[in-house]
C-alpha cells in the first residue's frame, strides 16, 4: 500500500453543496501497514430533512437518522479513525469539502492529504472512461454491497485500490499516486485549504495581494497544477519567489478548454495591467508592418489602426515596435536591404548597410525605389498577415465532459465576437452581434489555433444553432 495508514471514506448528504447541505452518513474503511483493516460507519442526523430524491437514492429516510448523534457528537470519533491516514473518497472534493465543513461549523480545522480515485482512474487508465463508481465497479469487476451507502461505498474503494495493485505495477500505481499527493509549499500567508477548491480543469486565475486589483493573471489546461507549480520548492522563476511573499488570496475561472482560456487571459490582462505580467502586459502594444507597393519606409499599426478587412500589405503580428525593428534588421542583413529606405536609418547618402556591403545600393542610385520595396514584400511575406478565410461568421464549440460544460467562441474577421455558454445566449450572440475591435494578440490565437479546431462556418446571415 502506497503509506502506512490509509482511510477509504465515503459519505451520504442531503445534497450536493457542502456550504448548504449535511452529512446523513459516514462510512470509513481504515488500513494500517498494508494488513489491519477496521471498519467503521454512523448515520448522521443532518438536523434538516432529507430530499425525496435523494432518500430514494440511498435508502437513508428521515426517519433512519430522527434518533442518530448529530454530526458534532461523532466528530471526535471520526478525528481519531483518520487521524495520520491518507483520505482516499471518489471524487474526494466532495466528500473532504463536506467534512470540512461539518469540522469548520464546529469551529475545528480538518486537514488530510487526500487521494481521488476518480483522477487515480483517470490516469492510471485514460482510455477506459467513464470513471463514476458504478463504471468503476463495472469495469473491474469489484464486488459491492450496500451501493449507495457510505460503508458498502467506502468498501469499494478497497477493493479498487487492491485491484489496480494487481492490473499494474506496484511502481507505476505509486508514482500516480505520489504525484497527487505532492503537495506545493504554500505561503504562509494563504490558508491550507487554498488549494483545496481549485479544479483540475481548464481556465485562468488571478493572484491577489493587498490591493483590488490582481498582482498575476494567468492560465492553464490544468488550474490546480499550474496554480500550485508557483509554489514549488525550488521556485521556477523570480516572479514565482516575489509573488509568494505578497499573494493573500487566489481566484479562478473555469473554461471548457484552451481557447477559452487564451482568450480570457488575453482580455483580463489587457484591461487590468496585473504587476506581475510584464511581457504579457506587452501585448497592448503589439504591431503590424505596413508595406505598400508604394516605395517608402514601413508604418507601425496598432491593433486599433487595422482594417482587419484589409490585411494584404500588413505584416506581423510584432510584439512591440522594437520586436518589428529588430525583424527588419534581420531581414535587411539577408536579403540586402538599405536601412534608410527601410527607416531604420536617417543618414543621407549611403546607410550604415552599405557601408557593411550588406546593402543592395538603393541608397546610392545601384537600383530603384520600387525594385527596392519589393525586395523588401518578398522579404516579408512569411509575415504576411491572412486574409480572414471563411465566409462570415464561425463557431468553434469546445467541451469538458469531465466537468459538464460546453462554451462556444464566435469569430468574424479575426475578431472574438464572445462565448456563449448555451444555446439561448448563443441564439442571441447571434441575433445582436456586438462590434468587436481588431486585436492582433487575438490574430495571432486564432492563427495558430483554428486550424486545429473544429470550426463551424455560420456565414453571414445563419441564426440557427442546431450544430452547436
Amino acid at each position: 500500500m502506497f503509506a502506512p495508514s490509509v482511510a477509504f471514506v465515503d459519505l451520504e448528504t442531503t445534497g450536493t453543496s457542502a456550504g448548504a447541505d449535511r452529512v446523513t452518513e459516514v462510512g470509513i474503511v481504515r488500513m494500517d501497514d498494508g494488513a489491519r483493516v477496521s471498519e467503521w460507519s454512523s448515520l448522521v442526523d443532518p438536523q434538516r430533512s432529507i430530499p425525496n430524491g435523494v432518500q430514494a437514492m440511498t435508502g437513508i429516510t428521515n426517519a433512519m437518522v430522527a434518533g442518530a448523534p448529530t454530526f458534532g457528537q461523532i466528530a471526535n470519533e471520526i478525528a481519531e479513525r483518520l487521524a495520520g491516514c491518507v483520505f482516499v473518497a471518489h471524487n474526494a472534493r466532495f466528500d473532504y469539502g463536506f467534512l470540512k465543513q461539518e469540522f469548520g461549523r464546529l469551529g475545528k480545522a480538518f486537514h488530510a492529504k487526500v487521494v481521488c480515485t476518480v483522477k487515480l482512474s483517470r490516469r492510471l487508465y485514460p482510455d477506459r472512461g467513464p470513471h463514476n463508481l458504478d463504471a468503476v465497479i463495472e469495469r473491474h469487476h469489484l464486488p459491492v454491497s450496500d451501493r449507495h451507502r457510505a460503508l458498502g461505498d467506502a468498501r469499494v474503494l478497497l477493493a479498487f485500490i487492491q485491484t489496480v495493485y494487481r492490473e499494474q505495477t506496484a511502481e507505476v500505481v505509486d508514482a500516480a499516486i505520489a504525484r497527487m499527493l505532492k503537495a506545493p509549499s504554500l505561503p504562509p500567508q494563504l490558508p491550507a485549504d487554498a488549494l483545496d477548491e481549485i479544479p483540475e480543469a481548464p481556465g485562468v486565475y488571478r493572484f491577489y495581494g493587498l490591493n483590488p486589483l490582481p498582482l498575476y493573471i494567468g492560465k492553464s489546461v490544468d488550474l490546480r497544477a499550474r496554480i500550485a507549480s508557483h509554489f514549488s520548492s525550488d521556485y521556477r522563476n523570480a516572479n514565482d519567489l516575489r509573488l509568494s511573499a505578497e499573494i493573500t488570496r487566489i481566484e479562478f475561472e473555469e473554461t471548457a478548454g484552451e481557447i477559452g482560456a487564451l482568450l480570457r487571459e488575453s482580455q483580463l490582462i489587457k484591461a487590468l495591467f496585473p504587476v506581475y505580467n510584464q511581457r504579457l502586459r506587452r501585448r497592448n502594444e503589439m504591431v503590424a508592418l505596413c508595406v505598400t507597393a508604394e516605395p517608402g519606409p514601413p508604418d507601425y499599426l496598432r491593433s486599433d489602426a487595422v482594417d482587419p478587412g484589409a490585411l494584404e500589405d500588413l505584416y506581423g503580428p510584432f510584439s512591440t515596435r522594437q520586436a518589428a525593428r529588430a525583424t527588419l534588421r534581420h531581414l535587411a542583413a539577408d536579403a540586402g536591404l538599405c536601412w534608410s529606405a527601410i527607416g531604420l536609418d536617417r543618414r543621407s547618402g549611403p546607410c550604415f548597410a552599405r557601408q557593411l556591403k550588406k546593402c543592395a545600393g538603393v541608397c546610392v542610385g545601384a537600383e530603384t525605389a520600387r525594385e527596392h520595396q519589393q525586395r523588401l514584400r518578398q522579404a516579408l511575406a512569411p509575415y504576411a498577415l491572412k486574409p480572414w478565410p471563411y465566409k462570415g461568421t464561425i463557431a468553434v464549440r469546445e467541451a469538458n465532459m469531465a466537468r459538464e460544460r460546453t462554451d462556444v467562441h464566435l469569430f468574424r474577421d479575426w475578431c472574438w465576437l464572445g462565448t456563449a455558454h448555451d444555446e439561448g445566449e448563443f441564439g442571441d450572440m447571434l441575433q445582436y452581434p456586438r462590434r468587436a475591435p481588431f486585436d492582433l494578440d487575438v490574430y495571432r490565437l486564432l492563427a495558430r489555433l483554428l486550424p486545429r479546431s473544429a470550426v463551424i462556418e455560420l456565414g453571414r446571415g445563419d441564426t440557427a444553432c442546431e450544430e452547436i
